[in-house]
C-alpha cells in the first residue's frame, strides 16, 4: 500500500544523500517535494502541514549543519517524524480487565468488520490461548449473523446463538450474559455499519456502548478510504471514543494516506493491519517498521517473525541437521519454495530486506512471474521419491515424463535442476563455513535475477561492512562498494559463517529463505 509514497520519497532523498553539503534552499526544495508526495498519497492537508513544519524546524538547524552526512541526517529526521506521526510505540490490544473482556467492532459497511473480528479472534485463540465468543449485532444486513457463524466454525471459535426478533442492544446484553456464564475470556461485539456516516448509525453505536461498557472499541477502516478517513475517524471518536484502529486492505493499491491521517488526527493508536483476505492475514502495527518500509529501509524484524510463523520447530530442526551435513535434495527445495510463497513471494521478501528497494523495482520491471513457484513445486511433485532424493537419476527420458506430468516443458525441468544444483553447492560451502550472505542471496536468485551485485563479504574490510550497514540503514540503497573500499581501505578477512557475518552472531536466522537454517537467534 505504501509503495507509491515510498517510491516518491526515496527519489527525493536520492538527490539529497548524494550531496556533500546542504543549504537551507536545498532542504526547502526537498520538503516541497515531500509535501507534494504526501498530498498525492491522500494524507490529510492539516497532517501534511504539521509534518513538514516539524521536519523543517529540525532539518535547517544545527542538527543537520554539523552532521558528517547532512543528506542522510535529513532522511533520519523524516524517518523520526514519520514514526512520531504514526504513534512512536506499538500499542497492543488491551485485555487487562475482568473476564469476559468486551471488544466492540465499529465502522462503515464494507470496511471488513466481520472478517476483522474473525482474524483477531483466531489470533487470540491460537497465540494467547483465549476462550473467545463472537456475537453479531448486525440485524440489518442480510445473512450478517450467518456470516459470523460460518467464520466461527472455520476458526473453531464459538458464536452466539442467533435469535430472531431481538434488537442490537438486546443481543449485546444476551452476549455478555452468555460470555460470563460460559467462562469466556473475550467477547467480540460485531456491530452494524452503513454505507456512510449518519445519525442512526451513531445513535445505535452509542446505545450499544452505553449498555455494554466495552473495554476496547476498535474502529475498522478501509485503507483505500483516502481523504475521507479523517472525517470517519473523527465522527466515531467523538460519539463512542474509540480506543484503537484497524486498517483493512493494506495489500491493495491505496496510497497510505489513511494510516498517517487517522492516527495523527484522532491520537488513537493503529493496532492491527489486515494484509489480505485470508483469516491469518493479520499484522500488529509497529510505527517504526511501517516508517522503515515507507522510506525503503526494509523491515527485517517482520520478515523474521513471518519466517518463524511459516516454519515449524520440527521442520527447522530437520533442516539444520541437513545443513550441517551439507545435504539439500529436491524435497528440501520444494519446502523452501512453499515457505517463500507463504511469506509473500520474492517481491514480498525483498520489500522487507534493507537496501533491496531498487532490486524489487528491477524485479517488477522484469515482469517476474511469482507463479513460477507453483510450477516448480508441480515439477518436484511429479517426480518419484527416489528422484527427489537423488536428482542425478534424472536422465532425458525421466525429464520428459516429469514435464508431461507437471504440464511444463523439459526446459523448465532443466532450469529447476540447475537452480537446485547451485543451492546444493551453496549448502555444502555453508556447512564448511563458507559462502556467507552473498551466497545466500545468490541461492535465492540464481543467475543474478533482479540485478543483485556480486558481493563476497569475506573479502570486505570490517570497517567497510559497517559503513555499508550505516548507508543502507539511512538511505535504503545499496552503497557503492568501490567507493567504500577506497574510503576504508584494506581487505581483511571477515568471519565466514552467516551468524558471525550478521552482527557477530546476534542476528536471527531465516528459516523461510533458501539456504538458511532454523530459528533460534536473538532478535
Amino acid at each position: 500500500m505504501f509503495q507509491s509514497l515510498g517510491d516518491r520519497l526515496s527519489g527525493i532523498f536520492d538527490g539529497l544523500t548524494r550531496r556533500g553539503n546542504l543549504s537551507e534552499s536545498d532542504v526547502n526544495a526537498a520538503l516541497r517535494e515531500v509535501r507534494r508526495a504526501l498530498i498525492e498519497a491522500d494524507v490529510s492537508l492539516e497532517v501534511v502541514r504539521g509534518f513538514v513544519e516539524q521536519v523543517r524546524d529540525r532539518a535547517v538547524g544545527a542538527e543537520v549543519t554539523k552532521s558528517v552526512t547532512p543528506g542522510q541526517q535529513v532522511v533520519k529526521i523524516v524517518n523520526d517524524e514519520l514514526v512520531a506521526v504514526l504513534g512512536n510505540e506499538a500499542v497492543p490490544l488491551d485485555l487487562n480487565a475482568p473476564a469476559p473482556v468486551a471488544i466492540m467492532m465499529v465502522g462503515l459497511q464494507g470496511a471488513g468488520k466481520t472478517t476483522a473480528t474473525g482474524k483477531i479472534a483466531k489470533r487470540l485463540k491460537e497465540k494467547q490461548n483465549k476462550k473467545v465468543l463472537l456475537a453479531s449485532l448486525d440485524t440489518r444486513r442480510p445473512a450478517a449473523m450467518e456470516q459470523l457463524r460460518v467464520l466461527g466454525e472455520q476458526i473453531d471459535v464459538d458464536t452466539l446463538e442467533i435469535v430472531q426478533g431481538q434488537n442490537p442492544v438486546e443481543i449485546a446484553k444476551r452476549a455478555q450474559k452468555e460470555a460470563k456464564l460460559g467462562g469466556y475470556d473475550v467477547l467480540f461485539l460485531d456491530t452494524a455499519g452503513r454505507t456512510h456516516i449518519d445519525e442512526d448509525l451513531m445513535a445505535e453505536t452509542a446505545e450499544i456502548k452505553a449498555a455494554t461498557n466495552p473495554h476496547e472499541i476498535l474502529l475498522v477502516a478501509d485503507a483505500l478510504t483516502g481523504q475521507d478517513a479523517v472525517n470517519l475517524a473523527r465522527s466515531f471518536d467523538e460519539r463512542v471514543s474509540v480506543t484503537g484502529i484497524m486498517l483493512t486492505r493494506i495489500d491493495g493499491d491505496g496510497r497510505g494516506g489513511a494510516a498517517l491521517s487517522m492516527r495523527a488526527v484522532t491520537g488513537k493508536p493503529i493496532k492491527f493491519l489486515g494484509t489480505g483476505e485470508k483469516l491469518e492475514d493479520l499484522e500488529d502495527f509497529y510505527p517504526s517498521r511501517v516508517a522503515d518500509r515507507i522510506l525503503g529501509m526494509g523491515d527485517i524484524v517482520s520478515l523474521v517473525e513471518k519466517a518463524a510463523d511459516t516454519v515449524s520447530q520440527e521442520d527447522a530442526a530437520k533442516m539444520a541437521k541437513k545443513m550441517k551435513k551439507g545435504v539439500f535434495d529436491l524435497d528440501d527445495l520444494k519446502n523452501q519454495l512453499l515457505q517463500m510463497k507463504k511469506m509473500g513471494g520474492m517481491g514480498g521478501l525483498m520489500g522487507m530486506m534493507p537496501g533491496m528497494g531498487k532490486m524489487k523495482k528491477q524485479l517488477d520491471g522484469a515482469n517476474f512471474d511469482e507463479k513460477v513457484f507453483d510450477r516448480q513445486v508441480a515439477i518436484i511433485q511429479s517426480m518419484t521419491k527416489k528422484e527427489r532424493a537423488t536428482p542425478a537419476l534424472l536422465n532425458a527420458s525421466r525429464r520428459k515424463r516429469i514435464a508431461a506430468g507437471s504440464g511444463t516443458s523439459v526446459q523448465d525441468i532443466n532450469k529447476l535442476i540447475k537452480m537446485h544444483r547451485q543451492m546444493a553447492d551453496m549448502m555444502k560451502k555453508m556447512s564448511k563455513g563458507k559462502g556467507g550472505l552473498a551466497g545466500m542471496l545468490g541461492g535465492m536468485m540464481p543467475g543474478g535475477m533482479g540485478g543483485m551485485p556480486n558481493i563476497d563479504p569475506s573479502k570486505l574490510d570490517p570497517k567497510m561492512l559497517a559503513e555499508m550497514e550505516k548507508q543502507m540503514g539511512a538511505g535504503g540503497d545499496m552503497p557503492d562498494l568501490q567507493q567504500l573500499q577506497d574510503q576504508t581501505g584494506g581487505k581483511k578477512e571477515l568471519p565466514k559463517s552467516v551468524d558471525d557475518l550478521l552482527k557477530g552472531g546476534a542476528a536471527p536466522r531465516f528459516p523461510g529463505l533458501p539456504g538458511l537454517g532454523p530459528k533460534g537467534g536473538k532478535k
